[in-house]
């Protein structure tokens, strides 16, 4: 699929170049022949045939080249694309039913030591690191942590959650 992209940009890219610079000489004729000429009268035949049409050319190779390189651009992001999903681990299916699965449900209240919020069980920020403590009550009590803005846990109404395990 590469590969046909890029045969696609290669020309694209070389049309615009050619528009470019075939628009750079009619515009430096155009000025020579209008630079030569005392009125205006004698001015506008170069100004219609050759400024006018060197501009347009300009333009156009612009737009070229931006869609070549667009075109180059999408074949890498491609190309990296396929190499990620190639590198990825054997076990991605699980990896798939994790990412479809709710991001917070339990009632677990976790901590990381030195952070400043507390976190659902599954949060994302916290699930599966052996460093996350249970929240304890005190510090809750004490105001030193905040709500985590991902997972949202709600401020425990029953007894403390130190005694939750998870």
């Amino acid at each position: 699929m590469r590969t046909a992209r890029l045969r696609q940009a290669r020309p694209v890219l070389w049309a615009g170049w050619a528009a470019l610079a075939a628009g750079a000489v009619l515009c430096v004729l155009g000025w020579y022949g209008i630079s030569g000429e005392r009125y205006a009268e004698r001015q506008l035949p170069y100004l219609a045939s050759c400024t006018v049409p060197g501009a347009a050319l300009i333009v156009a190779g612009a737009i070229l080249l931006t869609h070549g390189r667009t075109a180059l651009a999408g074949s890498r992001v491609e190309e990296l694309y396929a190499l990620l999903v190639a590198a990825g681990p054997d076990g991605a299916d699980g990896d798939e039913e994790a990412a479809a699965a709710p991001v917070a449900v339990s009632g677990d209240l976790r901590m990381v030591p030195g952070g400043t919020l507390w976190h659902r069980a599954d949060c994302p920020l916290v699930a599966g690191r052996p460093e996350a403590l249970p929240v304890d009550s005190r510090v809750l009590a004490g105001g030193d942590l905040g709500p985590c803005p991902i997972c949202g846990p709600d401020a425990p109404d029953g007894p403390p959650p130190s005694g939750t395990a998870g």
